[in-house]
């Protein structure tokens, strides 16, 4: 019997057909193959696989990320974008605490009707970006793609986490991610909103990030923003973190922050009084909270173990409310 159909005397026209190895049913029948001969061949132990409705992937392996992407992309059709979790991590995020394998989201225009299913979630929007194009990929902008992850991640920390990451080292600013929670669904953002209302002061983002990574510390601080003072009474300063076993400070501040040569001056007035009363301190950029982060865990585990190696200095604690 003679094989018919342009796909069986052409087999090259599939992959021309195709997007990364993922094609339309539809684009199969146009190449006039019957749909008897794709069932067959999406059949468990054929050489393809039907990877969502209407989709086939051309080989019987497990999806990459990338064809899963594509598929997810035709499967959703014209002006769909790929937001959230995956879009983040295609333009650059990737903290550690986000799920390994979260599925694919995308945002859809509002008048088309797509269900979500298998490895897709699909979410209507009279909202849709202009997309952000990565290796011809349609991606929602990151302020947009955090916003959409963090409502749907049910660990706080993981959300803490990745607004860090977009904050520092994608440039969103706290503000803008803000407004995109207050005028998006309001489901799972109270405890972003309320992180960002205070990150609105850069400072108070920082100090969550050396939260954050304080975590990996063999002996984690005592207590954050704690008010200390000498033996006679005289204030000494209100440390970021402090271990009060040891007497260890750290300290996230300098340049980063100081634009003034007062706020300079008030910085090196406190760690004076720091130093004239025997407590150890360790300084960190905020930069290097994001550039260095194993660094600065070694340098606060050595900064541990000298104070610990001392007796303790005479200071006392305030814990401030």
């Amino acid at each position: 019997m003679v094989k018919r159909g342009r796909w069986a005397q052409h087999p090259e026209l599939l992959l021309a057909r195709s997007r990364n190895g993922v094609i339309r049913v539809a684009d199969l029948e146009s190449l006039e193959m019957p749909s008897k001969t794709i069932y067959q061949r999406c059949l468990p132990g054929g050489p393809w696989q039907r990877i969502l409705p209407g989709i086939v992937l051309l080989h019987d392996q497990k999806p990459t990320s990338s064809e899963s992407v594509t598929a997810a992309l035709l499967y959703a059709g014209a002006k769909a974008m790929i937001t959230g979790i995956e879009a983040c991590r295609l333009q650059g995020l990737r903290p550690a605490s986000l799920p390994a394998d979260p599925g694919l989201h995308l945002l859809i225009p509002h008048d088309r009707k797509i269900r979500s299913v298998g490895f897709v979630t699909t979410e209507r929007t009279v909202r849709l970006p202009a997309p952000a194009i990565r290796n011809e990929v349609p991606l929602a902008p990151l302020v947009r793609a955090t916003t959409d992850a963090v409502r749907q991640l049910a660990d706080p920390l993981a959300s803490e986490e990745l607004l860090i990451e977009a904050i520092q080292q994608g440039r969103c600013h706290p503000k803008a991610l803000l407004w995109e929670l207050n005028h998006g669904t309001q489901r799972g953002t109270a405890i972003p909103r309320r992180l960002l209302t205070d990150w609105v002061d850069i400072r108070s983002m920082a100090e969550s990030r050396a939260k954050v990574l304080s975590r990996r510390l063999t002996t984690p601080p005592s207590h954050w923003n704690a008010e200390l003072f000498d033996v006679s009474g005289k204030y000494l300063g209100r440390p970021d973190a402090w271990w009060d076993d040891v007497g260890l400070i750290w300290e996230i501040d300098s340049f980063d922050f100081h634009f003034h040569r007062a706020g300079y001056q008030r910085t090196v007035d406190r760690n004076t009084r720091y130093a004239t009363s025997g407590l150890i301190v360790v300084q960190t950029l905020p930069s290097q909270l994001l550039n260095d982060p194993a660094g600065v865990v070694a340098d606060l585990e050595a900064a541990w173990r000298i104070a610990a190696s001392r007796p303790r200095p005479q200071v006392r604690l305030a814990v401030a409310a």
